[in-house]
């Protein structure tokens, strides 16, 4: 399968400025942009991301630009101004962004920082040779702004409606200093892109291509972003791996397929296949699984992707705790809600009510046998049967046992008392 085959199998493509043929008839340069708006990207810019690596895996050389200039400003969103970020918070963003970018993209790419040029424009240069070029009647017909006009509360400002001048700039820049003629980017940034098109035709004579991808959207219909309070960071600090990982486990069966074409580099066929046999069985979840696993090692790595597996099967799976090695031991134990319990409880018969109650579980030690004798609580998979049981350290493998009340978790750590 050829790349625009391949494209257009997994649903990459959006919008194109001309057939996909055209674009795709030599090896271009092509950039990508984030804007430094918070120190770290989510699912939604990972997508885009791995789209650029299939790109950049075909021969297409890349340049991954991080707006340091057009982060000032903030392009126009949906309601409301965006808060204006003093220059420090974007240096410290710029910092972590690029690095997250060049390790997911993986292939060498040129990175650039539009602060370089932007900073240095003359504002009257800038009105006559950019300004000119657009229309106050052109710009006002773009969707966000139109919304924006026709909402009296959530009228525009100056500063934002400039950024499509602005990104039109940065393609001309890089057109003229690169040799870059492909802009590739979400489909909210579709009619900003095209600005680049016109004005490197208009200014430069040269012709220039963009190329837009879909923006994913959850099992809710909202778009991966953390504007709309659901973002999955890219940052284990922010996201940790396991998190990251159960995330994309608990996908939903209609929104897997989507999800492997577009987050993995499985082939098409594979992944149609893997569809086949997850419909055979979907308690099994085996979709899910394989798309947790491959998105989890490109942004964490393979260790920490196996390690959240096998964290995740030892909790909901059949893995036994007495298989956990040191690093999936420590992942289980920053990640479950746990309860310490020492040796001196033990050999003071520590019941399961106590546990029950001291974790919270239980309200209280009434509540904590009403739990028991309707089998609703159990140690190891295993249903406590009556109300007078107490832990022993036969209950522990590893030092952990696995508590379990309905659907709520508690991994139990036994501690031996420290040495004087």
């Amino acid at each position: 399968m050829n790349l625009i085959q391949d494209l257009q199998a997994r649903g990459l493509v959006e919008h194109h400025s001309a057939d996909l043929e055209t674009i795709f008839s030599k090896r271009r340069t092509l950039y990508f942009g984030v804007d430094p708006s918070a120190d770290s990207m989510q699912a939604g810019n990972l997508f885009a991301l791995l789209t650029v690596r299939r790109l950049a895996n075909a021969g297409h050389k890349v340049i991954l630009l991080v707006g340091g200039g057009t982060g000032m400003i903030g392009d126009p969103r949906e309601k409301g101004e965006r808060q204006l970020l003093d220059m420090k918070v974007i240096q410290k963003n710029k910092k972590s962004l690029k690095e997250q970018m060049q390790r997911i993209v993986g292939v060498k790419v040129t990175m650039v920082d539009n602060a370089d040029w932007l900073l240095k424009i003359k504002m009257a240069d800038f009105l006559r040779d950019i300004g000119k070029h657009f229309t106050v009647n052109e710009l006002i017909k773009r969707e966000i702004i139109k919304r924006r006009l026709e909402t009296p509360d959530e009228s525009i400002s100056y500063t934002e409606f400039t950024y499509a001048l602005l990104q039109g700039y940065d393609y001309m820049v890089l057109n003229k200093k690169y040799h870059c003629d492909l802009q590739v980017g979400g489909s909210d940034q579709w009619t900003n892109m095209l600005s680049g098109v016109e004005l490197i035709r208009k200014r430069l004579g040269n012709e220039a291509f963009v190329v837009s991808f879909p923006i994913v959207a959850d099992a809710n219909g909202k778009k991966f972003g953390k504007s709309e309070g659901n973002a999955v960071w890219l940052d284990a600090k922010k996201t940790s791996p396991y998190t990251f990982y159960q995330f994309w486990f608990n996908q939903p069966d209609e929104k897997v397929e989507q999800y492997l074409k577009f987050f993995t580099f499985l082939s098409v066929r594979e992944i149609e296949a893997l569809v086949e046999l997850h419909s055979r069985n979907p308690g099994k979840r085996e979709a899910q699984k394989i798309l947790a696993e491959h998105v989890t090692a490109i942004v964490h790595g393979d260790d920490a992707a196996d390690n959240a597996a096998a964290v995740s099967e030892v909790l909901y799976g059949s893995k036994p705790l007495s298989e956990l090695e040191a690093d999936e031991k420590e992942m289980l134990l920053s990640e479950a809600p746990m309860l310490t319990i020492s040796e001196h409880q033990l050999k003071h018969d520590m019941s399961v009510i106590d546990v029950l109650t001291e974790s919270g579980l239980a309200t209280s030690k009434t509540d904590a046998r009403r739990l028991i004798e309707g089998k609703a609580v159990s140690i190891n998979d295993e249903p406590v049967q009556t109300v007078d049981v107490v832990l022993t350290e036969s209950d522990f493998e590893n030092e952990l046992a696995l508590l379990r009340k309905g659907k709520s978790l508690l991994v139990l750590s036994l501690v031996a008392p420290k040495k004087r």
